[in-house]
């Protein structure tokens, strides 16, 4: 896939998005030629939008007609350490969420993101529903901190009423599947779990594994590509 992608020669786009406290952060929108559906796509706590993971998801997704949204968080704009208060968070996610729909047209659009950036997209949408959004895409779901196994991360999912997408590694630290999958099965038919084997929390596999970094990439956009067909 990586040939495909570097074939498409695609390059994102700068957008700017206007939270409503007035504060703007940058996002970068890569749309495909002929795109199926768009995805508003948040970082983690501790990598911005730029990220090599970010950019290889992206256009991996966009190899498989996924346009995406990345966007920062005001924090990450501002280069700082210190993570914005929640309703901060949750309040940049809206302004993405509209963002996205705006340049997502009539194509369906899906939401979430790596980390804590899918949590928060989650926590919005538990509060009060993202319109136009179709589906949640967690890409390695923060169910709880490392070394400190716990559910609570996961209580507000139950208010979330749309289609959930999960894909976590066998490795992460940050989601062990004996608590992730029952809290996925509780979810019923709304959530799918899709367990990439020998990952960690980055998405990153050991060399003894037999798989690499490249791979599971490309296993994690084809992952999304086959998902979202399935909506209704």
């Amino acid at each position: 896939m990586t040939e495909t992608v570097s074939r498409l020669g695609l390059e994102p786009v700068e957008r700017r998005i206007r939270v409503s406290s007035g504060v703007e952060v940058s996002a970068l929108l890569l749309r495909p030629a002929r795109p199926s559906a768009l995805y508003v796509l948040a970082h983690g706590a501790g990598a911005g939008m730029r990220h090599p993971f970010m950019g290889s998801i992206a256009h991996r997704l966009a190899a498989l007609g996924i346009g995406t949204l990345r966007y920062h968080f005001p924090y990450a704009e501002q280069g700082a350490r210190r993570i914005d208060p929640e309703p901060v968070l949750l309040d940049t996610v809206r302004a993405a969420v509209e963002a996205g729909r705006e340049a997502a047209g009539d194509l369906p659009l899906l939401a979430g993101g790596k980390s804590m950036g899918g949590r928060m997209t989650s926590r919005a949408a538990a509060a009060a529903p993202l319109p136009g959004v179709a589906g949640l895409v967690f890409l390695g779901f923060p169910l709880h901190p490392a070394g400190q196994p716990a559910v609570s991360r996961a209580d507000h999912l139950a208010k979330v009423e749309l289609p959930m997408l999960f894909l976590q590694g066998t490795r992460d630290a940050l989601a062990d599947l004996t608590l992730l999958e029952p809290v996925v099965g509780r979810l019923g038919e709304r959530a799918t779990l899709r367990v990439i084997e020998h990952a960690d929390h980055s998405f990153h596999v050991l060399k003894r594994s037999g798989r690499t970094d490249e791979q599971v990439l490309d296993e994690l956009a084809t992952a999304v590509a086959g998902w979202r067909e399935g909506l209704s």
